[in-house]
């Protein structure tokens, strides 16, 4: 049986969510890299016309957005490692919730300023820049306090935004708040948030995927930190 494809960029936060889930379960895949060549990209183009990514193909079924990738993964090839969506109904339910959130209102404003500064001067738009920014404040906020709850519920100081275990809703988190520090810094008094960055980013999985990206970083059109 062939293994399942992907298609995808390293520096790409969304294939990064992904990579994250297939490195942490350990299951097997051929990595497509959208590198430009023209074979590859053809070949997106006609197993996605809106070529987007990432896409995942197995066993002739084409399959797209990160979250639903990561879900058909944890059916099909879960791989050895524990599962990153819970059994549990109502785990699952938080952990999809919380991928959502990092989705929606961490990664998507940070992709508004982003995109905004790829614009030409002239058509450049500073007040969806600020809503953006005021938008990552106000998540930033919340997911603080969500993380100083947990840390009040447990002595565990590894404990994962959804648990004590790795999940989906990681994936989604490592790449939103890494991109998103390089955009808006997590202010200090964010410390849970800040800790919590920390140990997404020394988790193998992500790790991985960090150091994959940073021959690509030159490509960000914004000032990179070099606190990473």
């Amino acid at each position: 049986m062939s293994l399942p494809v992907l298609y995808a960029h390293p520096f790409s936060s969304y294939c990064q969510k992904v990579l994250i889930a297939l490195y942490e379960t350990d299951a097997p895949f051929t990595y497509r890299v959208l590198d430009g060549t023209p074979a590859v990209q053809e070949e997106l183009a006609r197993l996605w016309p809106l070529q987007r990514f990432p896409v995942l193909v197995d066993q002739g079924r084409t399959v797209v957005e990160s979250s639903i990738i990561i879900d058909y993964l944890t059916q099909h090839h879960p791989g050895p490692a524990a599962p990153l969506i819970p059994a549990d109904a109502d785990a699952a339910l938080e952990v999809r919730m919380l991928d959502r959130f990092f989705d929606n209102y961490v990664m998507t404003p940070m992709q508004t300023i982003v995109h905004n500064q790829l614009r030409p001067e002239t058509t450049r738009d500073p007040f969806g820049v600020a809503a953006a920014r005021k938008m990552l404040e106000a998540a930033y906020q919340w997911i603080d306090g969500r993380l100083g709850m947990e840390g009040k519920r447990t002595t565990d100081r590894t404990t994962w935004v959804a648990g004590g275990d790795f999940s989906l809703a990681d994936c989604a988190a490592a790449p939103s708040l890494f991109y998103a520090d390089w955009v808006q810094e997590i202010d200090a008094r964010f410390g849970h948030l800040r800790a919590y960055r920390a140990r997404l980013l020394a988790h193998p999985a992500v790790a991985r995927c960090v150091e994959e990206a940073r021959p690509y970083r030159s490509y960000f059109p914004l000032p990179v930190p070099d606190r990473d």
